[in-house]
């Protein structure tokens, strides 16, 4: 019998080399809503043939991690939302060990896994409780109390990837709500490896154009316009010296890269939006 009390929410783009692993994972009772930022209907097919527990919408576009999980969670009707990245992997008691901590700590907004990752090594925390609070999680899988997020929603659309998870964390905390981290829950996770490897090239593009223009965004939405320039005024630099060097030195790999680095912090500063979609 399906178990109505969660929805898990996939945001995926060209995921089909790690979704499969992760919807493995999943136990087929709760139900699983995959949002495909393209056209793809070769993959909503199969992925609504292969698990019954799961409805795959296709978007049409890139919408990125904070409007296709919003989009995912305009869905959701249970009490209980997990986000999941698709390069993600659940344990046996993972979903059950997040329904522990839930009855532990009812009045949480998000409940967030001990990072379980070949990339990752660090100690989560030197606090000694099993549970414990913290200021901000990482967006690769969030365990979320709905009834929290009515005063303020879910993520702010303007950021299409990088930080869009802090800023949410942040909005909440400036709220009164609840952050919470379990050691006792696990999720393996790959890390920045969630698309197709053929496009990896111009992932890592986006990924730099992003990131500059998402951490002015965040700082000025947060500290202000010339706080953050004042943050960022190193990258800004750095970034149009080291695209002048790969010039000078013929690497048209590193030129790009950093190129695009420029480019979305300049973006951001101008105040334009986050425009900038992988050429595929």
């Amino acid at each position: 019998m399906r178990n109505t009390k969660l929805t898990v929410v996939i945001n995926t783009f060209r995921s089909e080399d790690k979704i499969y692993q992760c919807l493995n994972s999943i136990d087929s009772n709760y139900r699983v809503i995959i949002i495909e930022n393209s056209n793809n209907f070769e993959f909503k097919k199969n992925i609504e043939e292969k698990y019954s527990n799961a409805q795959c919408y296709l978007t049409g576009e890139n919408l990125g991690y904070a409007k296709g999980n919003n989009y995912g969670l305009s869905k959701v009707k249970s009490q209980f939302a997990l986000i999941l990245n698709p390069d993600t992997q659940l344990e046996k008691d993972t979903i059950n060990n997040f329904f522990e901590s839930s009855e532990k700590i009812k009045d949480f907004a998000i409940i967030g896994p001990a990072k379980q990752d070949e990339f990752s090594k660090k100690d989560l925390n030197e606090n000694k409780d099993q549970i414990f609070e913290v200021n901000q999680l990482k967006g690769f899988a969030m365990f979320l109390n709905i009834k929290q997020f009515e005063e303020i929603g879910f993520f702010d659309k303007n950021f299409f990837i990088y930080l869009e998870e802090i800023d949410l964390c942040k909005r909440l905390k400036n709220r009164g709500k609840k952050i919470y981290l379990d050691k006792n829950i696990k999720i393996h996770h790959l890390g920045g490896k969630s698309h197709n490897k053929s496009i990896e090239f111009e992932m890592e593009l986006s990924r730099n154009w992003h990131w500059m223009w998402s951490t002015f965004y965040f700082n000025k939405k947060h500290y202000g316009y010339f706080s953050s320039i004042f943050k960022v005024g190193g990258k800004f630099l750095t970034s149009i010296l080291r695209y002048i060097f790969y010039i000078m030195t013929f690497n048209r790999r590193k030129k790009e890269i950093y190129y695009q680095r420029f480019s979305g912090l300049l973006n951001s500063m101008k105040g334009k939006s986050s425009w900038y979609r992988p050429k595929l």
